[in-house]
């Protein structure tokens, strides 16, 4: 998981454990492997540089690679033991950080990132989008993932007063919310928000997606697959957006 400069040690520490979850399942990772795999288009006349920032264990960008054919994905991550875990699945991982200048890429060297769940751990994500902007070039497209704070379970369980999942309040335990995973979210998106947000930070917004979300309870799934459908109320959101 990506980090700033900014971020406490205690919570460097807390990312580097690799029994933190970092991801909210292979549907979502397919999901936006699509997108981003259709907004670049094939390998025919040229190769693009897919940055995966925030790598992890290179599970995104391993799911995303078959439908990335000929396209050279890069595992970014500034923590060590995930690069090494990542590197057993993608060819290529460097270690950088969200920092001004903390990625070692040129301006514009990039044609697209995926940027999947690293936003909602981030203490600065206003400089972290900015870094993203200066390495991808005029055009350059970025995939981004995060959960949705108006999630239509979350809805109904601010309404009975109860923490929406996905919010937290401590990195040592759960506290007034549903869920046993401590993961770390220091912030959380609704689709308007996050619309807003990416605009704001020098891009062009092309569509918010949906998607489920692993987590829900089985019997609930098949309403959550339908609510992806309206991806504000859906758990997961995906946004495409493209550098001005």
């Amino acid at each position: 998981m990506t980090s700033t400069s900014t971020a406490p040690r205690d919570l460097r520490d807390f990312y580097e454990d690799p029994s933190v979850p970092v991801a909210s399942g292979d549907a979502r990772s397919l999901r936006q492997a699509r997108m981003l795999a259709e907004a670049i288009g094939p390998a025919t006349t040229r190769t693009s540089v897919v940055l995966d920032i925030g790598c992890g264990d290179g599970t995104a960008a391993a799911t995303a690679a078959p439908l990335l054919a000929g396209h050279r994905v890069v595992g970014v991550d500034w923590s060590q033991d995930a690069l090494k875990r990542a590197h057993t699945q993608l060819p290529y991982v460097v270690r950088g950080e969200l920092t001004d200048g903390g990625l070692p890429f040129a301006d514009g060297a990039a044609d697209a990132v995926l940027f999947s769940e690293v936003i909602e751990h981030l203490v600065d994500p206003d400089s972290a989008l900015d870094e993203l902007r200066r390495v991808l070039r005029p055009g350059g497209h970025l995939m981004l993932s995060t959960p949705n704070l108006a999630a239509w379970y979350n809805r109904g369980l601010l309404l009975a007063g109860v923490q929406p999942v996905f919010s937290e309040v401590s990195l040592r335990g759960i506290h007034g919310r549903p869920g046993s995973e401590v993961v770390g979210h220091l912030r959380l998106y609704t689709a308007r928000a996050l619309r807003e947000f990416v605009a704001a930070s020098g891009f062009d917004v092309v569509r918010v997606a949906g998607a489920p979300f692993h987590g829900v309870p089985r019997p609930l799934r098949a309403l959550d697959r339908l609510a992806c459908a309206v991806p504000s109320a859906s758990s997961i959101l995906l946004l495409h957006a493209r550098r001005t």
